[in-house]
This record gives structure tokens, sequence and C-alpha cells, in this order.
């Protein structure tokens, strides 16, 4: 059961500061025209349902021209949009309905990277001294021939191709068909300033920045030392045995970061958060967002792959980002388009039903912006594709010791039917029972659903400041058990989360609070249960 109580006195703050953000996967979130893969009209007819959950933004994964060698990551035309996914005016669209439903819109940005399809890169490997012939990294080949560099690529293989054309080596960190960016090059920056001005003249309100440690290599080209195993961390690719202190996140970037938010605050309040991926991503998001000159936030994997979650886990995290003097604005996911479903990593099958609240709970009151992936408000799980349906060129090329991406890519199932309400032809990827039995119309029927409280507990974070804006304090976090606050002067909400198979005493301040939320029987006169969650606030 969850009580909501209303904040009189919300503190002023930016529009982004704490929000809520709803990610949406356009291939697998409508289908519009029956073709099986969603698109933007599809998005815009279902933005209804995602104002309901009182989210305050939409963040929309990459939907520009494309090959799909990566799903929309291998971009062909930044100011264009793929044909699968509708027109320019479907976009429009879009954003008008978003901003009429009170939504902000944030769109995927890729600037370390091109399609090979790019007329970019057309130019540039055409000839050695063009405009553009220095817009991708291009390298000669060692004496015996071989590659530039030992670095290797995310999905597997050495990180460069030779190009006849040109009578050289390019640079790939992903697919063979998504050429390296030389960003390095200010005219490169120039262009890619230039697309993210064209999408903010068409209404966006933000930008979800792409892989952009990620975006700048050495110029130099040195071989990446040998990375130390990881203790009980199975290593799936060559891309695993090396520290990339060439091949990515070099100090450089910063700068080009100051410039985009230039860009940015020339339009007013624009959001700008960057993915920061790596075996240092905490120095990086500390540096991209640092001050009011850089980027607003950044996220990191700090959830997204982990197997458990735990106090400890949590609290290390939350340890990083204090909220220091010119400190950048923390953003958390606990799944994504790229990363497995948490409830099917987080705990055993039979405990699901119980651990989604919990899950959802936690999430939300998080110091942060908390960024829910479609189809995570109905506690979906991961899929188990088939090879022979994979989609996803890393799982295929590391099957099977890659987890397939497009288990949680999986079409959303508004209904328990067959194709789900998805779609009228034949999906993209195939739909489980499992999840088909989560669907929206399965849990609005239902009186306790997953999805009815995750409206209720986004309706508490809105209404309650601290919450959205106040500083975490830890209070508690040993084996199974954990505590903390979240304060503003002279007020504060207490968080209480038990994690583990046995109950455990509630805080004993928790009796001179007023209850905002109860999760599984927390609060009762066991205390606090197995499984369970309680919020509760000073009184007003």
């Amino acid at each position: 059961m969850v009580h909501d109580i209303a904040d009189k006195n919300i503190a002023p703050a930016p529009w982004w500061r704490g929000a809520v953000i709803y990610q949406i996967y356009p291939r697998s979130f409508q289908d519009s025209n029956g073709d099986g893969v969603g698109d933007l009209p599809g998005i815009t007819a279902r933005l209804g349902y995602v104002a309901d959950l009182g989210v305050d933004a939409i963040w929309i994964s990459p939907f520009f021209a494309s090959p799909m060698k990566d799903f929309g990551y291998d971009i062909s035309d930044y100011c264009a949009v793929d044909p699968v996914f509708g027109t320019l005016a479907d976009f429009d669209a879009l954003v008008a309905r978003a901003h009429q439903l009170g939504l902000k819109v944030l769109i995927d940005q890729v600037y370390a990277h091109t399609s090979d399809q790019h007329a970019w890169f057309a130019a540039s490997r055409a000839a050695r001294a063009g405009e553009m012939a220095d817009w991708y990294v291009w390298a000669d080949p060692k004496d015996d021939g071989t590659p530039p560099s030992n670095w290797q690529s995310v999905f597997g293989g050495p990180a460069w191709t030779w190009d006849a054309r040109r009578g050289q080596y390019y640079l790939h960190t992903f697919l063979k068909e998504q050429p390296q960016l030389n960003l390095h090059n200010l005219a490169v920056q120039d262009a890619l300033l230039d697309v993210a001005r064209f999408w903010l003249d068409r209404g966006v309100d933000g930008f979800r920045l792409d892989a952009l440690n990620h975006a700048m290599v050495d110029p130099a080209l040195r071989d990446n030392p040998p990375a130390a195993p990881v203790p009980g961390k199975l290593r799936t690719r060559p891309f695993d045995f090396q520290d990339k202190i060439y091949s990515q996140s070099q100090p450089e970037m910063v700068y080009f970061t100051e410039r985009l938010r230039g860009v940015a605050d020339a339009y007013g309040a624009i959001f700008t958060m960057a993915e920061i991926g790596g075996s240092n991503p905490l120095e990086e998001m500390k540096a991209f967002t640092l001050g009011d000159h850089r980027l607003n936030s950044a996220y990191g994997f700090d959830f997204l792959y982990e197997p458990h979650l735990t106090p400890a886990l949590v609290a290390k995290a939350m340890a990083e980002w204090p909220g220091e003097e010119g400190e950048g604005w923390p953003s958390w996911a606990f799944e994504n388009h790229d990363a497995p479903r948490a409830l099917s990593r987080w705990c055993a099958p039979e405990d699901q039903e119980l651990y989604a609240p919990l899950k959802m709970a936690l999430l939300l009151c998080l110091r942060g912006n908390p960024i829910l992936y479609q189809g995570e408000e109905l506690g979906l799980l991961q899929d188990d594709i088939p090879f022979e349906l994979l989609q996803d060129p890393e799982a295929i090329a590391n099957w099977p010791l890659t987890l397939s991406r497009d288990g949680a890519r999986t079409p959303f199932p508004w209904s328990d039917e067959p194709l789900a309400g998805f779609t009228t032809g034949t999906p993209w990827l195939p739909l489980s029972e499992a999840n088909r039995a989560r669907a929206v119309s399965v849990q609005e029927a239902a009186p306790h659903s997953l999805l009815k409280a995750t409206r209720r507990l986004i309706a508490i974070r809105q209404a309650n400041a601290e919450l959205r804006l106040g500083r975490f304090e830890l209070v508690q976090a040993n084996r199974h058990v954990l505590i903390f606050r979240r304060t503003l002067p002279g007020s504060e909400v207490l968080c209480a989360f038990n994690l583990g198979a046995d109950d455990a005493a509630m805080p004993p301040m928790a009796g001179r609070m007023a209850m905002l939320a109860s999760i599984n029987g927390a609060g009762s006169r066991d205390g606090l249960p197995a499984l369970s969650a309680w919020i509760g606030r000073t009184p007003r």
C-alpha cells in the first residue's frame, strides 16, 4: 500500500534535476503500420500511457537514418529519420504531443562514430588529401602490414579494418561498419554541434550522449597495455584483455563537452547526460560534469551489469556523488536496452513479485535522476532468444558467451494476446509468454500490480522535494538492510529497505515519521519483513 503526501514547498530547480526519465527503445515500443517494428507514430499514440506514469521526460533511443547494422547506432544521416521509424513530420508530431502532455523529450546523440554509409565517410575514404580526409581515424599499416596498434573492438577482433580505396586502416571501436570519427578535428566538432542545433530547433529538450568517452583516441595510436584479470569475471572478448588507456577516455574530450554545453545553454534549459563506461568511469563522469560549463549529468554502469543488488553497492555509488560544490548531477539506471533485465539478475524466480516493487522504490529514492527502461514498470524479465532468432551483432559474434542484448529489447506487451498489442505483423523479436503475462492490460485490471505501484511511487517522489533534490545521508548498510535519509533544511525522508530473506527491525526514527509508502508489509508489527521497503517523512 502506498500513501502520498503533497509537498507545498517544492524547492526551485532546473526541470531536469531529480527528474524521472523513461527510456523508449523505438523498435520495440509500438508498431503503427504492421511491419513488426516499432516506430515514431506508435510512440506518439502511447504517450498518454507514459504521461500517466508521472515521469518528467522520455529518452528515445536512435531513430535516425541507418543501415541498422547496430540497430540505429550506426547512423548514415544524423538529420534524417529512418523510414522504418517514420518521417521528420512524425517526429515533430511526437514532440508536439509530448509537450502537450507535459513531457520533455530527450534523444540519443552518437558522436563517437557513424555508419560506413554516411556521406562524411564516403568523402573521407575517397582521398588522403580531401576536405574530409581526417574526419575519421585513419592510419598507415606497420611495416609488416599489420594494423597500426593492438586496439580491439568491443564486438570482437581488431578495431582496425583495411580500406583498399584509401590504402590505410580505419578505426572502429564497435562494428567495422561503424568507423570512428576524429573529434580532435574541430571541423568534425563543428559538424556535430550543428547536428545538435538541428534537433534543438525541432524542439528537443536534451540529449543522452552515447559512448561519449569513446569519441577521442590517442593521436599517437599507442598500444594499450594488458589488463589484469578480474577475479571471478569471465573475459569473453579480446577487448576485455586490454586496459584501454589509449583507445578511449582522452582528457581533451572535456573541451568538446564545454562547446556542447554552450550550444545547449543557448536554447535554454536543455539537459545533457553522458553515458560513460570503461574501467575508470567515475573520474570521467566527474570531469565531464564539473561546474556549470560542462554537461549536466552522467550515468555509468554501477548497477547495469551487477549480478546482485546489495546495500554495499548502493552505498558505494551514492558516496561517490556527495553533492560537493561544482559537482555534476548523477543519473541512475538499473536496466536498459544494452543490459539484462534487473529482475532476472537480482532475485530468484519465486521472489520476483515481491522484489519488483522493492527495486522500483529503491530506484525512485536515490539521489539523482532515475531512468526507467520501458517495461521496467511491468517487471519484464530477460527473454532467452534462440541463436537462430538473434538480431544483436555482439551476441551473434560472441555466442554463446555474451548474454544477448536482444533479451532486453523484446516488444513491449500492451496486452496478453499473442502479438501483445505491439503489432499486427510478425514482430522483429519474439514475444515470450512470461512477459505477455505482465502486460499493461493485465496489470491495469489487477488491484495491486507493479504498474500501479510504480505510478504511486513516482507520485510520492514528485510530491516530496527531499526525494528529488535532497542530500543523501547513509544510516545503515549491512548485509541485507539499507537505510538512508534524503534531507533538505528542516525536513527529511527516511528510506528503509530489506533486500534479504530474513526479517529486520524498523529504524527507531521511523516512529516519529508519517508513512509515505509501505512495500510488502514494511512497518507492520513484524518490522521490516524480508524483501520489503518503508518510506516516511518528518511531519509537515
